[in-house]
């Protein structure tokens, strides 16, 4: 099944290759991708923050160098999402009172970035606060859908994505904490990985609110939430995930014929669209045609309802950092452990099933790409199936992963009709903790054979 064309413009490890061979110079590089930006961004609106001109001295500056080793991404120009700190550029989260913050230093992440030789030519759109399968907010505007310009690309790294999928750059980096590495690869069409919880530092992605006062220094990643990279393609996913590595991460080397599959298509309380089961159902049944071995049930999974609830609670804990709920209730210490060990309880029974199970294959999302919204998405419906459902539900595919603090990779499988537009539909590929490259690996060769 086709899914709607994506650029043809080359990828990260391409882009170096090229300019390895000496077709072209890193400042030529730079300044194609500001070139596709200035013809492409006036309709996506993807780029929130742009730094072109220290991103031309970067370039005109490693014109005359060498890569080094260490430097897979020498020349490579990429953008990061807004809510990653990069020296001298600001940091809101799409708030207007706090666009007074300036990032004294690079994130962690950035700075391996710069390190591997990628040169930041920007960065790109989110919602306010990280926190919706949109991405627009009163300080940048609006982001659409490279597909479909009345479309969500998702969100929180909906810009992220959008960027991607239009061939301004080759990769990106955002976060995921609901599914916003993923619903936006998913929405857009192209790769994306949730990388294992603590895996990549996050120093240096801290809210604006916080890190402007004066002597803040975070030391430790919030709860659930990751980096992970986009791209369009896994290679360039594998580098970006090792790149980003605070721990070694080594591959298992077993062959996809030789590992067993569940295929987890329905959650309770959580319906999916037929516009995202039938092209689910229809890879899974290729891959069986192909001879991977995949169980559609399962014993050994955790009670999914009672993920569910947890999940949503810690999550809203997290996002809210302990304020009152609207409710008016605020949640304890002792609610707080009692939701720490309820995870553990939960990581641990993943652990008891990845040990008959070498991968879970599910949906990203119940939908694809949503028609563009006044409101949050999250204080809205999603239409399944006609029906319209507490978009709430639908974070459900995004904590079957999160929760248990496992790694995730979407690949685009195909394509389908949503609410009068065809758009492209992704799966995640999930394994066990720090089994990042293998679930980057396993995706890769499900989409060679959906694909060819």
């Amino acid at each position: 099944m086709a899914y709607p064309k994506l650029t043809e413009k080359p990828g990260a490890l391409e882009t170096a290759a090229a300019i390895r061979r000496g077709e072209m110079s890193p400042h030529e590089a730079v300044d194609a991708a500001i070139t596709r930006i200035e013809q492409l961004d006036a309709k996506i609106n993807a780029l929130a923050v742009p730094d072109f001109e220290r991103a031309y001295e970067t370039a005109r500056g490693m014109d005359s160098e060498k890569p080094r080793e260490g430097q897979p991404l020498f020349g490579v120009p990429m953008t990061v999402k807004e809510s990653f700190d990069v020296e001298g550029l600001q940091s809101c989260w799409g708030h207007e009172r706090l666009t007074d913050y300036i990032a004294p230093r690079d994130s962690e992440l950035v700075r391996r970035l710069k390190a591997a030789g990628a040169i930041i030519i920007g960065k790109t759109n989110v919602p306010v606060d990280l926190s919706d399968w949109q991405s627009f907010n009163p300080v940048y505007g609006r982001t659409t859908n490279p597909h479909d310009p009345d479309r969500s690309p998702g969100g929180s790294s909906g810009g992220s994505a959008a960027a991607v999928a239009s061939g301004m750059v080759p990769c990106e980096f955002g976060t995921d904490i609901g599914g916003s590495v993923r619903v936006p690869a998913h929405f857009c069409g192209v790769w994306g990985h949730k990388t294992s919880w603590g895996l990549i530092s996050k120093r240096g992605h801290d809210h604006p609110q916080m890190a402007r006062r004066k002597g803040f220094v975070a030391a430790h990643d919030g709860a659930l939430s990751i980096a992970g990279p986009l791209a369009r393609n896994a290679a360039d996913l594998a580098l970006l995930t090792e790149l980003g590595a605070s721990v070694p991460l080594r591959k298992s080397g077993k062959r996809l014929h030789d590992c067993r599959f569940l295929a987890i298509t329905e959650f309770p309380d959580s319906p999916v669209d037929a516009s995202v089961a039938e092209p689910t159902a229809g890879a899974i049944e290729r891959l069986q045609r192909v001879g991977l071995s995949i169980d559609h049930s399962s014993d050994l999974l955790p009670d999914l309802a009672q993920q569910q609830t947890d999940y949503l609670r810690m999550l809203n804990i997290a996002m809210a950092r302990g304020a009152p709920s609207p409710d008016g209730k605020r949640a304890s210490a002792t609610d707080w452990f009692d939701l720490l060990d309820a995870q553990a309880a939960n990581e641990f029974q993943w652990e008891q099933l990845f040990e008959k199970y070498d991968f879970v294959l599910a949906p990203p999302a119940p939908v694809l790409a949503i028609p563009h919204l006044d409101e949050a998405v999250f204080k809205s419906t999603l239409r399944v199936n006609g029906e319209d459902i507490p978009a709430g539900q639908g974070l459900a595919w995004a904590g079957l992963a999160t929760f248990p603090n496992l790694p995730s990779t979407v690949l685009p499988i195909g394509s389908a009709s949503y609410e009068g537009s065809v758009l492209p539909c992704g799966m995640q590929v999930i394994g066990p903790r720090w089994s990042d490259l293998d679930c980057i690996e396993a995706a890769k060769t499900i989409g060679t054979m959906l694909h060819g």
